[in-house]
């Protein structure tokens, strides 16, 4: 009898699971510190390179602002859709080869930025480094789940964003004072050098039973190549359809990262127009957003252990509401600081649950469908946000943005409370 249909059932969670590891005690995991060591190397020459395409597209090109904007679609777009193929290809794969090749990839396809002299240039090469990046994330979240204990998981996700919101925070100020300093060449270089550290660091690590040995064979046998892939995507789709606890994390995901989009282009006009203020209450306005996240990392990951991901999810998506709302009703600078300091903290108590819980509730056969799906669902929900802020303030203003997208997440938070609530788990 054909098999091509069913879903594997998602692996139960036990109740009486250890109590969370802390980061420290993740941090002893051997595999999980060079993960992380690969990460603090990459994302920040990513970062210094992003910044510095950033600078030298304004600065020295003189771009207008939909072609600056442009620079973050063309990084995020092929990710949010080839996320959704990639995993299928992912759970077939060597984990470790797709992880170090994809490094190796990217480490060449960022020296030709070198070589860019329009704009088009620096969107086509940050387009191909996004497709490589479409396999080395769903990739990544394999290694870290085949590396952590479920209980540890939080932790080593924690650790995992602490990196990217780090140098959210001080790649800006780097990557200009070495574009000023050494030309943007430096950034491009160093980026590449890093993503070289990164693959030696995962080619020292010995992947045990790794997912992709795993992956589900399960196809007709005269499927051909297309419709083995289609059925593949279709069991991914299918799982996160029928597990209503994931599907609500993963919206709750991509609402907050919405929202993050729409802050991107549109503070600095908030700051401008509602507040009146310098570019230097812009700086300070806008760093607040990665202060708080760091801050949410941090002190959910040590003060939030007994809170269930759920309910973080919850706290989250109200948090962003309430910031959204305060820089709706206050336009003033230490309102302004306040709101993108508790957004930035609310969208920390998204993030790590939502892919804790991702990581603990998908059986690793299906680990890198699922999880580039997630990833092809936030990166749309980015760009939305992006390209919506700028129509949407053309034709009711900055502030009724927000107040529109604090309505969009208290909706959200009331579907998931009638809908999308996880099903208690039934004992023998």
């Amino acid at each position: 009898m054909s098999t091509a249909t069913t879903q594997p059932s998602a692996p139960p969670i036990d109740p009486e699971l250890p109590a969370p590891l802390g980061m420290g005690e993740v941090m002893r995991i051997p595999m999980l510190r060079r993960l992380w060591y690969a990460q603090v190397v990459s994302v920040f020459g990513d970062f210094l390179a992003l910044f510095a395409v950033i600078g030298v597209i304004t600065f020295q090109m003189h771009a207008t602002p939909q072609q600056v904007t442009g620079v973050q679609i063309a990084y995020m777009l092929p990710m949010a859709i080839l996320g959704i193929l990639a995993g299928v290809f992912v759970d077939r794969w060597s984990v470790k080869k797709t992880l170090v090749s994809s490094d190796l990839l990217r480490a060449l396809l960022v020296l030709l930025l070198i070589l860019a002299r329009t704009p088009w240039h620096f969107y086509a090469i940050l387009a191909a480094i996004s497709v490589v990046s479409s396999f080395f994330a769903p990739a990544q979240g394999i290694a870290i789940r085949s590396a952590v204990p479920l209980h540890g998981l939080r932790s080593a996700n924690a650790l995992m964003q602490q990196v990217m919101f780090g140098m959210r925070i001080i790649g800006p100020a780097i990557a200009s004072f070495m574009v000023a300093s050494f030309g943007p060449m430096s950034c491009y270089v160093l980026d590449s050098v890093s993503f070289v550290g990164s693959a030696t660091l995962i080619g020292t690590l010995t992947f045990v039973a790794a997912a992709a040995a795993s992956a589900t064979k399960s196809h007709e046998p005269n499927q051909g190549a297309l419709a083995k892939i289609g059925t593949d995507m279709k069991q991914g789709f299918d799982f996160i359809l029928h597990h209503a606890a994931l599907l609500f994390v993963i919206l709750a995901m991509a609402a907050g990262m919405f929202v993050l989009g729409c802050f991107g282009p549109l503070i600095a006009v908030y700051v401008r127009d509602s507040l009146h203020a310098s570019t230097r209450a812009f700086g300070i306005v806008a760093a607040m957003i990665g202060v708080g996240m760091l801050i949410g990392i941090n002190g959910l990951n040590a003060f939030g252990k007994k809170l269930s991901n759920t309910l973080q999810v919850y706290g989250g998506l109200a948090g962003i509401a309430v910031g959204l709302v305060l820089l709706t009703l206050l336009p003033y600078l230490w309102s302004a600081i306040l709101a993108n300091l508790i957004v930035g903290f609310s969208v920390a108590g998204i993030i790590v649950p939502s892919q804790t819980l991702f990581q603990q509730a998908t059986p690793p056969e299906l680990m890198g469908r699922v999880g580039s799906t997630f990833m092809s669902i936030v990166f749309a929900a980015q760009i939305s946000g992006l390209v919506l802020s700028g129509i949407l303030t053309q034709h009711i203003g900055v502030r009724q943005v927000f107040a529109l997208c604090a309505g969009m997440l208290v909706l959200l938070i009331a579907a998931g409370k009638i809908w999308m609530e996880p099903k208690p788990i039934k004992t023998a």
